[in-house]
């Protein structure tokens, strides 16, 4: 039983490993700031996931498992949050690449707010 936990640690920190070199690679790789921003948040947050998991597996402690879980949590409700607002602040400085947008559902919104402003 000890072998296989061994192993599915192993397995577990290996790829949270590969996940978490993912998303730095996608960081530095890709173009634009909503690609950026992708890299940033998927991987990382299923590569921490599995690095908990295979920590977890390894401490064999019921008593670290609220630790690991609540650590999980903080993560997945924060990425999600932190990346939208560096969207937002990307696309309202114009650090976007417009090309690389399938559909921009925010330029007609935009275009209306700053024709209300210039109209005051």
């Amino acid at each position: 039983m000890n072998t296989l936990i061994d192993v599915l640690t192993g397995v577990a920190l290996i790829l949270g490993a590969f996940m978490s070199l993912a998303a730095a690679i996608g960081l530095l790789r890709f173009p634009d700031l909503m690609s950026r921003m992708h890299a940033a948040t998927k991987p990382q947050v299923l590569g921490l996931l599995l690095m908990l998991t295979g920590l977890g597996l390894q401490m064999r402690s019921w008593t670290l498992l609220p630790l690991l879980i609540v650590a999980w949590l903080f993560q997945l409700l924060t990425v999600p949050v932190s990346a939208h607002m560096v969207g937002r602040a990307g696309y309202r400085t114009k650090h976007r690449a417009p090309e690389t947008l399938s559909v921009d559902e925010l330029e007609q919104v935009v275009a209306a707010v700053i024709e209300d402003d210039s109209k005051k």
